[in-house]
């Protein structure tokens, strides 16, 4: 029941829900339009990241960096990084729940900076999942339903990881050198040997994201894992995301069959310039996941979506809900102005845009 109550809780699901019945009044939903492989794939992914949550392996590793840093600067420069690179491979909702709270227990008890190195840790985790084909859910549906060669999509990746390091090592150098009296580590413990198996497990769902073995395959290992584990981490499996990307197919599949709807959308969007500034702006307003499957639905520019629909997650709230996840976790863990911090994390989120966004556009031409 309480897993019932998280789905429906879920905003963006309940959005989706409410426009896939609406659309089902205008044309009749295809199941062959349903992307099966992409939802198996997401089960898969967000049962092993429960898994990691449940054996606290993020928590180990923040704590452990943390316990290295010797004032302010070091410390945000750790957090960025470790978001980042776990993002890579563990989302980037799962690396701002994990780490956010971290650093701002340790800022509120050493009174540090708190706005930037927030920002600068969720930036950070939203450009380090789009580094890999497993670290977001839009790259594993751009994987899945268009079979991008690994080599490919790496390719792509490369100009947009060197404009990313360097933001994030600029964002990082205006944090000030505020001393850290003493070293603020904890003594947290993890099993080795059930992580050491979480990580094959992980594995194996990566495989399946490169098409080396049938999806369903991946996700069954991981729910089995999973119930070995602790069958109760099954009832804290981010279901709303597979079902919102089910929602996702049935609302695509229904604009499809209606023709005035279908030209004005392919007529708009038809050369990568129009396909990457289109992917940025919508992604805006209604977020990057969505973003990707609508658009990729009327055009082949697979650069120009895969660079507009990851670098469309930085600017507003909604962009991408890893910022609606951040911002949720400063207002639960921060008793400073929620409205100053929103200020700051869109201004700085745009100025990221920008700059970003420039180089995605050039390597989106440059790729095609």
């Amino acid at each position: 029941m309480a897993v019932v109550k998280t789905i429906v809780k879920d905003r963006v699901f309940q959005i989706t829900a409410v426009i896939a019945i609406l659309s089902c009044f205008l044309a009749r939903p295809r199941l062959a339009d349903i992307n099966f492989t992409t939802l198996w794939s997401l089960l898969a992914m967000m049962t092993t990241i429960q898994i990691f949550e449940h054996l606290h392996v993020l928590d180990f590793l923040a704590y452990k960096m943390a316990g290295r840093a010797h004032n302010a600067r070091h410390l945000t420069a750790l957090f960025v990084a470790l978001s980042f690179f776990s993002a890579m491979f563990l989302t980037n909702d799962m690396a701002v729940l994990t780490f956010i709270p971290l650093y701002l227990r340790i800022a509120k008890k050493y009174d540090l900076p708190e706005i930037l190195p927030v920002t600068a840790i969720t930036i950070g985790a939203n450009q380090g999942s789009a580094m890999t084909p497993f670290g977001n859910a839009h790259n594993i549906f751009l994987m899945s339903e268009f079979k991008i060669p690994v080599a490919t999509f790496f390719t792509w990746v490369g100009p947009m990881f060197l404009i990313a390091v360097l933001v994030l090592a600029v964002l990082v150098l205006l944090v000030p050198k505020k001393d850290l009296p003493i070293p603020p580590a904890e003594d947290i413990h993890i099993m080795m040997r059930p992580t050491v198996l979480t990580v094959i497990v992980a594995l194996i769902v990566f495989a399946s994201i490169f098409d080396l073995l049938p999806a369903w395959v991946a996700a069954v290992v991981a729910i089995v894992w999973a119930c070995l584990v602790d069958w109760h981490i099954m009832g804290k499996v981010d279901y709303a995301i597979v079902l919102t990307f089910a929602g996702f197919f049935l609302i695509i599949s229904n604009i499809n069959q209606i023709p005035f709807v279908s030209n004005v959308l392919s007529s708009i969007i038809h050369t990568p310039v129009s396909v990457y500034l289109t992917s940025v702006i919508l992604s805006q307003f209604i977020s990057n996941v969505p973003t990707t499957v609508l658009v990729s639905n009327f055009t082949t520019h697979l650069p120009a979506i895969f660079y507009g629909t990851n670098i469309g997650g930085l600017g507003t709230l909604v962009a991408s809900m890893c910022n609606l996840v951040a911002f949720k976790q400063y207002s639960l863990y921060s008793k400073k102005s929620h409205g100053r911090f929103l200020a700051y994390f869109m201004g700085i989120n745009f100025i990221a845009l920008l700059i970003v966004g420039a180089v995605g556009l050039g390597a989106a031409i440059y790729f095609e």
